[in-house]
């Protein structure tokens, strides 16, 4: 999701529970800034409202890092849409918790060469935030393609931005942002030209729920995760929407993400929401939350924490 000066979202507070620490989660979803991209995103949590806590983009690292150990985030995917370099200053920092994402808007920017020698040296785990929508370009426009045959080729992920951006983003800074491109249908052609390309359909495609679960159903291969509408929509609202995609039979293709942006208190919000659905039985959750993203990524989970500690901490009541 783009943020920094244009972003804001309007939806019901939500308290996060005292509940913390629990079974491994990954985030699939996660965003990183440069000092020089922090300059002006000085804007109160637009569920919230409270001021923003991070003064600049280290404190955003460091309080990114303390709400992935307090709710134990084993992996995040990380991406700064703004510059790669940002992205892999946070797994130089700590490469056990961090992937590196390649996030763009602009394919004309992207250099395709640069971009598949740094994922055949195993910088790049993913590309994404895709999200071309800011800039007026449909998911199935060709300047895509080659960035798409890329990924296909190099068994990459893809996660795509497919969401109707902040409220009045045509008037705050996206004057091309339209929402008749703003369709999971339109990957419907990338991906019977790709059949072994690996993509999410980040935000859930929401609100577009009927086309999400028309997708789904259509195409075994697509993944979605719930960024950005597990914390800034209504719960009900939310909920609503996930247990629409879960009774429709997809609750395995559902993965965790908080697009936490610059509000890091996003985080554990976005992971109340999900704790908090009671449709949601408890293998449920923890796919969503875990194996889900596993499977899609192909992570290894003997190299990730065991859950013994998590259970440990969760039936006693403490906390990182």
């Amino acid at each position: 999701m783009k943020t920094i000066t244009i972003v804001i979202f309007l939806g019901l507070a939500t308290v996060v529970s005292a509940q913390t620490g629990g079974p491994p989660i990954i985030d699939v979803h996660m965003h990183s800034y440069s000092e020089k991209d922090w300059q002006d995103s000085n804007v109160p949590n637009p569920v919230t409202k409270k001021p923003l806590t991070a003064k600049n983009a280290k404190d955003h690292f460091n309080e990114t890092l303390a709400q992935m150990k307090r709710f134990n985030i084993v992996t995040g995917m990380i991406s700064n849409n703004f510059g790669y370099e940002t992205a892999l200053e946070w797994y130089r920092a700590d490469p056990k918790r961090f992937t590196v994402g390649y996030g763009f808007d602009d394919p004309s920017k992207v250099d395709l060469k640069f971009l598949k020698a740094e994922i055949a040296a195993g910088r790049v785990k993913m590309i994404g935030e895709v999200d071309p929508q800011y800039l007026g370009i449909a998911p199935n426009d060709p300047r895509l393609e080659p960035i798409f045959a890329l990924a296909e080729e190099m068994d990459v992920p893809v996660g795509f931005h497919i969401h109707p951006g902040p409220w009045g983003a045509v008037y705050k800074g996206s004057p091309l942002m339209r929402q008749n491109i703003n369709s999971p249908l339109l990957l419907e052609d990338v991906i019977i030209k790709h059949p072994k390309l690996r993509i999410y359909v980040m935000h859930a495609g929401y609100p577009r729920l009927d086309e999400m679960i028309n997708m789904l159903y259509a195409y075994p291969q697509l993944y979605v995760d719930i960024g950005v509408i597990d914390w800034t929509r209504p719960r009900k609202e939310f909920h609503y929407y996930l247990q629409r995609l879960v009774e429709a039979g997809f609750g395995d293709r559902i993965m965790f993400g908080s697009d936490q942006m610059v509000w890091t208190d996003a985080i554990g919000m976005a992971i109340e929401n999900v704790r908090s659905a009671k449709f949601l039985t408890e293998k449920q959750k923890r796919d969503i939350f875990y194996n889900n993203a596993v499977r899609f990524f192909t992570l290894d989970k003997a190299k990730t924490p065991s859950t013994k500690a998590g259970k440990r901490k969760a039936r006693t009541g403490t906390t990182h």
